[in-house]
């Protein structure tokens, strides 16, 4: 939409920029201008300088630049036009209409935010009455709160023909309208429904607040389970992020955003103080979403669920996003542990249970790396020759130049690396422990002096995350070699003693590797399935099935059912090392860490060197 450039100059002249600013942030008068702290970038010594004489802001931390509808797009997120109407209204000016038929569409519009407003308020009132008090005790028993209830505006359609209908006729709005609208549909034989009946009501805002659909879960046997408004003039799913208002008010502050897979985990996060949260409508994200998630955040974090489905559904996240990938604009996914979801995490456990999925969140490439690695064991010339084809293909897809050779030159490398490692004799598990922080995954040169000691990713955070992290790993191979002795517990003789000396920090699993030990010394024959029904008569099925699943599959391949023999044995013989041995080394990492300054290099090899040597000697470091 284009508009007069005579009618913009006005637009500038009469709104006052200082008091457009001050609105969203805190000014002091300096002279004849204003200073406050940017809202464009987190500071904590004023450096945005707003001038209502020369009609511009500027902020000298971030370079920051424009005038008045340029501040309330990028505060707001609103569009050019959007943000042209809004400070038009404030300042009583007519904005001039491109033709009649824009001029009736914008009209149109009007009216159906005023139904769509009218018929959120209505079904709000619904939750209340008696008729929603199933309703309301699903949300109270999903931990769902009156304050939440109240933010998120929540609803109850009752399953009465004609109930909406009528009040809308109430309100002025005509049939034809809450058709429109998406509120009512026509059955085959002309009488009009309800398009929501005996559901649990999400009202669906735009980037501006206003109610532009609904979102409605069944409470009985009625399918589907969640039913989204139908596609209207105002509506259009694949453009609509859920709770898009309130989050882009926080990702301001804290410069992130996160997306969950539906409105209650949206809801619960929120409600536990991870504001910056939204969801798509259970879709698949589209290219217009992320442009709309890059608008808050450069590199926001999908969440998904531990299992087969999460997978898949980060695997069409990356496939959808590598084409319009930009310099500094990317997306980070975050693994939930199995059996896991937002929702069900932070009931239990709070935002403390969050914050380390969100913080462990793998960036855009990793996951790429992955999903090509997890298609087929790299183990063959010819299996090689596929990966490389594959990974040279997706970075292939990446639509900026730079960005493209940067993935190209990150896959060669490591692919690199991976057959390197291959061709020295680590074939058949493609496990690898965590970076130590000391040199690239701990080696030592041949004059005893610690090789290429870098600062790694785990180096470069602080101890204490970088202990919550190790912790973390450690829980994951643990799981990785408990599924292994359960899928073959033929095996389980030839490593018994050393996983005897194991101690697990998670009371589940070390009771479970207990419980693996004692059936095995019991059992005459160790067949799969009748072992696992013995761990499940023992009490331990749901541990079973929380460790037997994709995301540990994805760590060790060798734990899998079916595996050959010899390659179980491998990945099995690198689960232990990595559990007596490397362990010990990062813990002595991270604790080191903490006094690296006090200590010089040569007295830090020295050190080191003390451990490595016990570790060469069969010193059997148990987990803590």
């Amino acid at each position: 939409m284009s508009f007069p450039p005579g009618f913009l100059e006005e637009l500038r002249e009469r709104v006052s920029l200082v008091e457009t600013v001050g609105r969203k942030v805190r000014l002091l008068r300096r002279g004849r201008e204003h200073t406050g702290l940017c809202p464009f970038h987190n500071e904590k010594t004023p450096s945005f300088t707003v001038s209502d004489d020369k009609g511009f802001y500027h902020c000298f931390g971030c370079g920051a630049h424009g005038d008045a509808i340029s501040f309330v797009m990028g505060t707001d997120g609103l569009s050019f036009p959007e943000a042209v109407e809004k400070l038009a209204a404030e300042a009583g000016m007519e904005v001039p209409r491109g033709s009649p038929e824009q001029a009736a569409r914008q009209e149109r519009a009007r009216d159906l935010y005023a139904l769509l407003e009218a018929a959120c308020a209505w079904f709000a009132q619904q939750l209340r009455l008696p008729e929603g008090k199933a309703a309301l005790d699903y949300l109270r028993g999903r931990g769902i709160d009156d304050a939440a209830i109240a933010r998120h505006r929540l609803g109850f359609a009752p399953d009465r023909r004609g109930a909406l209908q009528s009040a809308l006729s109430r309100d002025g709005f005509s049939v034809e309208a809450a058709r429109e609208a998406g509120l009512i549909k026509q059955s085959d034989d002309g009488r009009d429904y309800e398009y929501f009946r005996g559901r649990v009501i999400f009202p669906i805002a735009d980037r501006r607040g206003r109610i532009i659909g609904f979102g409605g879960r069944a409470m009985g046997d009625q399918q589907p389970k969640y039913l989204n408004s139908p596609e209207t003039p105002v509506f259009h799913k694949g453009r609509v992020l859920y709770n898009h208002a309130h989050a882009l008010a926080a990702s301001r502050e804290t410069g992130e955003i996160v997306v969950a897979e539906g409105y209650m985990d949206v809801i619960a996060l929120d409600g536990a103080g991870i504001r910056h949260t939204v969801a798509p409508l259970g879709t698949a994200l589209t290219e217009e979403q992320i442009a709309a998630l890059w608008r808050m955040a450069p590199e926001p974090v999908l969440c998904f669920d531990g299992d087969a489905a999460g997978q898949r559904a980060a695997a069409r996240a990356a496939e959808r996003v590598m084409p319009i990938l930009q310099p500094g604009l990317s997306l980070r996914f975050a693994t939930l542990p199995p059996g896991e979801d937002p929702d069900s995490l932070v009931r239990a456990g709070g935002a403390e249970a969050m914050h380390p999925v969100l913080s462990a969140a793998r960036p855009l490439s990793d996951v790429v790396w992955q999903l090509e690695l997890d298609r087929q064991a790299p183990n063959t010339p010819e299996r090689r020759a596929a990966l490389r084809k594959r990974l040279m293909e997706a970075a292939g897809r990446v639509g900026d130049p730079v960005v493209r050779d940067f993935y190209v030159n990150e896959f060669r490398d490591r692919l690199t690396k991976l057959f390197s490692a291959d061709s020295s004799g680590n074939r058949g598990s493609r496990f690898q422990p965590p970076n130590s922080g000391w040199g690239r995954g701990g080696r030592r040169a041949s004059d005893g002096r610690a090789a290429d000691r870098q600062p790694g990713p785990i180096q470069d955070l602080s101890a204490s995350a970088r202990a919550a992290l190790l912790k973390i790993q450690r829980g994951r191979a643990q799981q990785a070699l408990l599924a292994t002795l359960i899928n073959h517990p033929d095996t389980i003789a030839d490593v018994a003693e050393r996983v005897a000396l194991l101690r697990f920090p998670d009371s589940r699993l070390d009771g479970l590797r207990s419980a693996i030990l004692n059936l095995a010394a019991a059992a005459d024959v160790l067949d799969a399935p009748l072992f696992r029904a013995q761990l499940d008569r023992a009490g331990f099925g749901a541990a079973v099935d929380a460790i037997l699943c994709p995301e540990v599959y994805s760590l060790a391949p060798g734990a899998r059912a079916g595996t050959d023999g010899m390659r179980v044995r491998q990945g099995l013989m690198h689960l232990l090392d990595h559990l007596q041995g490397p362990v010990l080394l990062e813990e002595v990492g991270v604790r080191m860490s903490r006094i690296h300054d006090q200590v010089s290099d040569a007295e830090l090899d020295s050190i080191l060197g003390v451990v490595i040597s016990e570790q060469a000697g069969g010193g059997a470091a148990g987990d803590e």
